[in-house]
């Protein structure tokens, strides 16, 4: 039986990606090694590497301003590694608290900067994007969570100001355009909607780096991996190339911008079924409905067992809400075919 799998992440990959990645790890390019058993200095991993950058900046229209890294530790390690890099411990820096992640996050910056909450919508269970605050005109960045895997929610527009954006991005990248010079430093661990586990996206406007004013331990400076090039130590050799099929196959369905139409006709279709089936409701403010990871309940939670029976029988993996906030919910990243949306609908049709 097909498996149509909403996991939050680890998420899917296309079936050409896996299936070129299959071939990679027992024979690369018949060279009669696993691409895992090859050296990472070798001449094959820095034309992956250099070939996986590219696209980064190809598919993002990343400028020579930028440097683009691949780096490990997710996401959770750059929550302090942005600040220990980007903040001098003087500089007034927004976050805007939406869930649980930017919570994280503003623990771990608090220590290198002048960190101010601009607002947060935890009272309200981060069930909507704050608005209506006010960015001081001193502050020289401001910390957004594009996209929240947890609660449903994600950001729409990106607030006015001169300030630079600095963006944990590991949800949304490559499902929508981006104007990078907005950004000072973008970061997204790979395994929602970049690659697979293991290997974590940065990238970062350089003339801002070197500015924080105090010692930066060597594998945690920016600089030491920008002038080696994502390969200082050995790095995730193969989530990276993974990445690069990744990457490839986002480049041959048309890019970011054909992501981003193909991403809000998955997310219209199951909206739709949830206003419209009386037996479900959203969780999260419309205005602020994430297009990637989509949170509902049923109204009689009496029928959960029901509904999660009939998922489990028609191939539906992955469809439980994050354990802190119980409920459902479908991720629909990138690789989500429109055809796992119908069987979604179809089940909850048959409710």
């Amino acid at each position: 039986m097909k498996k149509h799998n909403f996991s939050a992440g680890p998420a899917i990959l296309p079936e050409s990606v896996k299936k070129k990645a299959a071939a990679a790890a027992l024979n690369y390019r018949n060279k009669g090694l696993s691409l895992m058993e090859m050296s990472h200095r070798s001449d094959d991993f820095t034309k992956i590497l250099e070939t996986t950058e590219s696209l980064v900046r190809e598919l993002l229209s990343v400028s020579d301003d930028y440097a683009v890294l691949f780096l490990t530790g997710g996401a959770s390690t750059q929550f302090f590694m942005s600040a220990l890099n980007m903040f001098n411990s003087k500089d007034q820096v927004g976050y805007l608290d939406t869930g649980t992640w930017s919570a994280k996050a503003i623990k771990e910056a608090q220590h290198y900067c002048d960190l101010k909450v601009l607002a947060s919508s935890k009272e309200k269970n981060y069930t909507s994007v704050p608005r209506d605050y006010k960015i001081p005109s001193r502050m020289k960045y401001v910390h957004l969570t594009s996209n929240n895997t947890v609660f449903g929610t994600q950001i729409k527009k990106w607030p006015k100001t001169k300030a630079l954006f600095v963006a944990d991005m590991s949800s949304d990248i490559f499902s929508r355009k981006l104007n990078i010079n907005d950004f000072g430093l973008i970061y997204a661990g790979a395994q929602k909607n970049v690659g697979p586990a293991g290997v974590s996206l940065v990238i970062v406007k350089k003339k801002l780096l070197g500015r924080a004013g105090r010692h930066i331990p060597t594998m945690l400076d920016y600089r030491t991996h920008i002038a080696k090039g994502s390969a200082f130590n050995t790095p995730p050799v193969f989530p990276i190339y993974v990445t690069m099929l990744n990457l490839l196959w986002i480049k041959s369905k048309g890019g970011v911008k054909a992501m981003e139409a193909r991403n809000k006709a998955k997310a219209k279709m199951l909206y739709d079924e949830i206003d419209n089936n009386p037996l479900f409701q959203g969780t999260v403010a419309k205005r602020d409905r994430s297009v990637m990871n989509v949170t509902f309940l049923l109204k009689d939670a009496k029928l959960d067992k029901k509904f999660l029976s009939k998922c489990k029988k028609a191939g539906i993996v992955g469809i439980k809400g994050h354990r802190s906030v119980g409920g459902f919910r479908a991720s629909m990243y990138n690789a989500m075919e429109l055809s796992s949306v119908k069987k979604l609908v179809s089940v909850m049709k048959s409710m």
